[in-house]
């Protein structure tokens, strides 16, 4: 049994306010998430590129999972006007300090403490784009239709949700030490349940919880939501290898260029969108 329904209390709630808490404590490393090492700065060069494709100037853009600003200066340098949204108020004060210093928080018109699974506060198709990184859907458990129903509501016709999910297979290919050491340690039975329902709230003891997704369930949870879906990419793939070779590429400007075009396309490969860390998707509202 999942922690948190013994009382009567959907999990949600407390497995929601424990990533909040997370990621208060968390604090200035999720700034160096994607910068800290090259796996790392692939990672954001895959998430810039496959958010680029929808980004125009003049566009007004919710940011939900803003964190510490990477994306939220991507998007103000593409011209857009942006309201931002985190879980976590430190996450948005580092926001707001991080987007200052890079000169674009002219960009900004608001920002908000945000629940994913609860977009109520805005009206009906009110942004032109939507962006979740870092994975929120994936914060929301077993109410990740109400989140990703509400990110659709409220985007203008013709407007796009881009958005990641923590990968199942994904995670495991790149976290396997970890994973073996799991089942060593609690047994099997604990890690087919992470494996059957994606949900780490089944480890002992785990402090970052989320729900992992595949492509397959995606295809079939973003229609039941009323979205289309127009792409999909894993957010990494090569560059879950050896990092030394990694770091030998990235020192000849002609070779990373080469390489970056290289991932990008293996990314958005049907064949590969398990096989990063995070998957990413591109969707709209269906039309029926």
């Amino acid at each position: 049994m999942l922690a948190g329904t013994a009382d009567g209390t959907p999990s949600s709630d407390r497995s929601v306010d424990a990533i909040r808490r997370y990621y208060d404590d968390f604090a200035e490393q999720e700034q160096d998430r994607l910068a800290k090492d090259v796996a790392g700065r692939v990672s954001f060069e895959i998430h810039r590129r496959f958010v680029e494709r929808y980004l125009k100037e003049g566009q007004l853009v919710l940011e939900v999972g803003a964190g510490p600003g990477r994306f939220t200066t991507v998007l103000a340098e593409h011209g857009a006007r942006i309201v931002v949204t985190d879980i976590s108020p430190v996450q948005l004060q580092l926001n707001e300090a991080n987007v200052t210093a890079a000169g674009a928080e002219p960009a900004v018109e608001a920002r908000h403490t945000l629940d994913v699974r609860d977009t109520s506060r805005f009206p009906d198709a009110s942004f032109d784009l939507v962006l979740a990184y870092g994975g929120p859907l994936s914060y929301a458990f077993e109410q990740e239709r109400q989140a990703l129903a509400g990110l659709l509501r409220v985007l203008k016709p013709g407007g796009i949700l881009v958005a990641s999910v923590m990968s199942l297979w994904g995670s495991w290919r790149a976290r396997l030490p970890g994973a073996t050491h799991l089942a060593i340690r609690y047994g099997t039975d604990v890690t087919d349940a992470v494996i059957r329902t994606g949900d780490l709230r089944h480890v002992p003891g785990m402090v970052h919880v989320c729900r992992m997704f595949t492509w397959e369930q995606l295809t079939i949870l973003i229609p039941e939501c009323g979205g289309e879906i127009l792409a999909g990419s894993a957010s990494n793939w090569a560059s879950l290898e050896d990092p030394t070779v990694l770091e030998k590429i990235e020192d000849d400007p002609e070779l990373w260029a080469r390489f970056l075009a290289y991932e990008t396309a293996a990314c958005s490969s049907l064949g590969s969108r398990d096989g990063g860390t995070h998957i990413l998707f591109a969707a709209r509202r269906g039309k029926g």
